[in-house]
């Protein structure tokens, strides 16, 4: 009896080295970046295809359509955290823009294409891993009988939060219970030379957010009646920083 459980206690020392010799290669972890990275190119490169765009060698998404009654030219980037929101936007913008040309000139009878294009502009602050980033469209529509002489320019804004994954609104942008119009008001007013200028939160949705300063974007004759284009205004943090949440 004793020798058998001197051979049985042996046996399972040797089991348990080997089994320990098979776990003893050190795991090789996947690198964040490299697995991380085709994601994001897939998803870049997904968005664009929906717009039925191509991808550039600079991850820039081209979308080029021409006709005889009209030309679109889109250009955006694909490091935007939140492709999905840019892309829907982007969709039904354009959509709108054909289904105004099919409803109220199918034929071409104004004798020349309409246009709509699309160009974008990047901010970020903060680290790159925890700060946010910030896109901004600009948007020359020639649609709508005000516009046949000159191109209306709308904007649109869209914000993240890298750090919380979450999109970064007019309200979430500010603490609650805080009352930023009371700051912006008299800021975009001077700045625009617009005393009289009817401004509420509506007016405020298109922002970008750098270390500095947030800027706040107007599409064309949003604030002020001249027919020059958009404006802007750049509001440094300083004066909001008792209202940021």
């Amino acid at each position: 009896m004793k020798t058998m459980l001197i051979a049985i206690t042996a046996a399972a020392v040797i089991a348990g080295a080997a089994g320990c010799g098979t776990s003893s290669t050190p795991h090789q972890p996947t690198s964040p970046v490299a697995s991380a990275q085709p994601s994001v190119v897939t998803q870049g490169q997904s968005a664009c295809t929906e717009l039925e765009g191509t991808v550039g060698t600079d991850q820039i998404c081209h979308v080029h359509s021409v006709t005889p009654h009209y030309k679109i030219d889109m250009k955006f980037p694909l490091d935007y955290p939140d492709l999905r929101a840019v892309t829907d936007f982007l969709k039904q913008d354009r959509a709108e823009f054909l289904n105004w040309i099919a409803k109220l000139d199918p034929t071409g009878k104004r004798g020349r294409p309409y246009q709509y294009v699309v160009t974008a502009d990047t901010y970020r602050s903060g680290k790159p891993d925890t700060g946010t980033q910030s896109l901004v469209l600009h948007i020359d529509n020639d649609t709508g009988l005000a516009n046949e002489g000159h191109p209306n320019t709308t904007l649109e804004a869209f914000n993240f939060d890298l750090g919380k994954h979450v999109p970064i609104t007019f309200s979430t942008l500010f603490k609650s219970r805080t009352k930023p119009l009371d700051v912006l008001n008299p800021i975009v007013r001077r700045e625009l030379h617009a005393p009289a200028a009817d401004l509420n939160e509506k007016t405020y949705q298109a922002f970008a957010i750098t270390d500095g300063a947030v800027i706040f974007f107007f599409s064309q004759n949003q604030v002020v009646q001249d027919n020059n284009g958009p404006h802007k205004v750049t509001v440094p943090r300083t004066e909001l920083a008792s209202l940021l949440a």
